[in-house]
């Protein structure tokens, strides 16, 4: 089974390439869902709490992701210094449940699936990966689409600062699909990268 590695800016439209490929019959591994899954780990609350206090946790007694948010990205070097500690502590976990979840396309049958990770290549989830993509669309845009998910202009800046740089993640890619224009337009190379795959 081919796993296909998806970089792109933040908002550049990475979980929509992500669903588009699901629709063909790919397989999704969202480290993001992943994400979630490890912070409710017993271990990881306890050192996330261990570190942060009760602050971070939700009315649910959980750990509330906006207010840990807040802290990782805050800028400058205290918050530079808090994202690593979380990356630190959750990116083996979260490794381990992309793996396992990959091993289960396979027996499944899956022809391919699709990686969708913010941080692929700084977590170095690349090495799972047969082939990567890069989803490119304008800086305007992506900041445009990062509002309408009611972010603020300083979230979108401090989340795109917290990654490996734009020029970095494209000249990694072996492919590039271009997401600037209609669903539509994106959909065709899509259904081109698909149909490159083979049986």
């Amino acid at each position: 089974m081919k796993i296909i590695g998806l970089l792109g800016g933040v908002a550049s439209g990475k979980s929509l390439v992500a669903r588009l490929l699901a629709e063909l019959g790919a397989g999704v591994l969202d480290a993001d869902r992943a994400g979630h899954q490890v912070l409710q780990l017993p271990h990881i609350m306890a050192a996330a709490r261990q570190r942060w206090g009760e602050v971070i946790l939700g009315p649910d007694g959980q750990i509330d992701r906006h207010k840990l948010a807040r802290i990782v990205f805050a800028p400058g070097e205290q918050g530079e210094r808090e994202r690593k500690f979380l990356e630190e502590l959750t990116h083996p976990e979260i490794g381990r449940l992309l793996s396992a979840q990959a091993q289960q396309y396979a027996e499944n049958g899956k022809k391919a699936a699709v990686l969708d990770a913010a941080l692929l290549l700084e977590a170095g989830w690349d090495k799972l990966c047969k082939m990567l993509v890069f989803v490119d669309a304008p800086l305007e845009s992506r900041h445009k689409r990062a509002l309408q998910r009611g972010w603020t202009s300083e979230e979108f800046i401090a989340r795109e600062a917290a990654q490996l740089p734009i020029e970095q993640k494209r000249a990694k890619a072996d492919l590039i699909i271009d997401n600037s224009a209609a669903v539509e337009y994106t959909r065709e190379q899509v259904e081109r990268l698909w149909q490159s795959l083979g049986d």
